[in-house]
């Protein structure tokens, strides 16, 4: 069956097909490193990873180009690099705050299981390309220059009788809905309320750069020119997929669509918009406020959220079980269902004696389910199916799950020797995080502790605090006739 893909601008699904089949282009928005990212940031990284995989399965790894950027010119990253490093000039401050986070995002994502992509571009790296694609503006009548300020003017746009989509077709909106219901900045040199900075001067110690259309103070670019940009530049005047999480459908992606369609006097950017659902957490929408605000770091690294720190694979599981175009309700309860999924197909996969190296493909199966829209739900209901053929005795269909759920960033075991694989018996432990295994183990060693004194009641606690959350405790002997106990996750 063809892809096909669901495109926020025209409102419908259609298939996908490329533009070029050899050279396949994808641009995700990226983070803004200035802090952690967060749980809601996981979700597109998450989304279009399964998107990339998916793209490179179908025309090959060498024929798919996903850029997701990095922005690390903006105002609350001046705020943070004040705020650190106050003994230092802005621009020394700025760059260890950027050179951090984007580290830490680097490391977040790999946690989650996500590929790196093709390219990585900065913001401050691509300042000659906003320029150029201002100039354009500029000379088109698209925009203007004001009080040392370029602003694009939307009224132009509609305005002009072309190729040019409408400004607030990708938002499903009118100009004066936009008026009425988004928070604009007012300002003396703006001609209409919806026109929106391409360029500022900067304030004293900012960033800055040499300005564009005569203007003869130094000044940085505003926040939706950078990305058509550095898709411009990466991937071409008109490129395949844009993607993104919903909160940006408008100003960001909007704006970004108005800006690149009128500088290239062209009918679209990119041939699909695509947007996953919002975030909210245990019913409620996420915020420091509230308490609630959970980093993605804090998940891996912490008890914070549900007394247990949780493994990069359990995170994915989670956001997959959910269609990305559906709001998703972020719960201690999905985890620990994610967890024990993973921990039941462990253990199924190493009753299969299933071989945990190489590179073995998806099940057709799975990947009919992402063909749909990308629909992650389907794809992990017949995984499901895969590990009940595999309990029967399908040996098949149990290596079948593990090469998909390698192939999906499940169940990605590169990082593992081989001695470790042996040592942990290839089954349910490889999907705990180690925190939680080194717990378990050391109940086990009290326990035997407790019998060898024979203080049977406190191992029979020991059993069944185990027993309650899913720790199954065998008992027998080595080849020395010596007492040995093991465990497993209950089938």
């Amino acid at each position: 069956m063809p892809l096909r893909l669901y495109d926020t601008l025209t409102r419908e699904k259609r298939p996908f097909t490329p533009i070029d089949p050899k050279n396949v282009r994808m641009y995700v928005c990226g983070p803004t490193v200035y802090d952690f990212a967060h749980i809601g940031n996981a979700r597109p990284v998450i989304v279009f990873d399964v998107l990339f995989r998916l793209l490179r399965h179908l025309y090959g790894a060498d024929h798919v180009t996903y850029v997701r950027n990095i922005t690390d010119v903006d105002d609350k990253i001046n705020d943070r690099a004040a705020r650190d490093f106050p003994g230092l000039p802005l621009n020394e401050a700025i760059r260890r705050v950027t050179e951090l986070t984007e580290k830490e995002f680097h490391e977040d994502a790999a946690a989650l299981g996500s590929l790196p992509p093709t390219f990585e571009p900065r913001a401050t790296e691509h300042v000659a390309e906003m320029r150029e694609i201002i100039e354009r503006l500029v000379q088109g009548g698209f925009a203007y220059v004001a009080e040392d300020h370029v602003l694009f003017s939307p009224q132009a746009m509609n305005a002009a009788k072309s190729v040019l989509p409408r400004y607030g077709a990708l938002a499903n909106r009118s100009l004066d809905e936009m008026i009425a219901g988004a928070r604009v900045d007012v300002a003396p040199y703006k001609r209409d309320t919806t026109d929106f900075v391409l360029w500022k001067p900067a304030k004293p110690g900012e960033p800055s750069w040499p300005s564009p259309s005569g203007i003869k103070v130094e000044g940085r670019p505003g926040w939706h020119i950078e990305c058509s940009a550095m898709a411009w530049k990466h991937l071409g005047e008109a490129f395949d997929i844009h993607g993104g999480g919903i909160d940006l459908v408008f100003p960001h992606h909007e704006n970004e669509l108005a800006q690149s369609t009128c500088a290239f006097h062209s009918d679209r950017m990119a041939n699909i918009w695509m947007h996953n659902g919002f975030l909210q957490v245990e019913g409620e929408k996420m915020s420091k406020s509230l308490g609630n605000f959970i980093t993605i770091r804090e998940l891996l690294e912490t008890n914070k959220f549900g007394g247990q720190r949780w493994s990069g694979g359990v995170l994915r599981m989670t956001m997959l079980r959910t269609h990305y175009r559906s709001p998703i309700d972020w719960t201690l309860r999905a985890l620990e269902e994610s967890q024990k999924t993973l921990l039941n197909w462990a253990n199924v996969m190493e009753r299969s004696m299933t071989s945990f190296v190489g590179e073995g493909l998806p099940a057709a199966t799975v990947v009919d389910a992402l063909m749909d829209d990308l629909n992650t739900p389907k794809a992990i209901a017949e995984m499901h199916k895969l590990a009940d053929a595999a309990r029967k005795g399908d040996l098949a269909a149990g290596q079948s799950l593990h090469d998909t759920g390698r192939w999906l960033g499940l169940l990605d075991l590169t990082m593992m020797s081989s001695s470790d694989l042996t040592a942990v018996g290839q089954g349910a432990q490889l999907f705990m995080e180690p925190g939680i295994r080194n717990d378990i183990d050391s109940k086990v060693e009290a326990r035997a502790a407790a019998r060898s004194r024979k203080d049977f009641k406190e191992s029979d606690r020991i059993r069944d605090e185990l027993a309650s959350k899913g720790v199954v405790l065998k008992d027998g002997k080595d080849a020395d006739g010596k007492p040995v106990t093991t465990w497993e996750i209950a089938r």
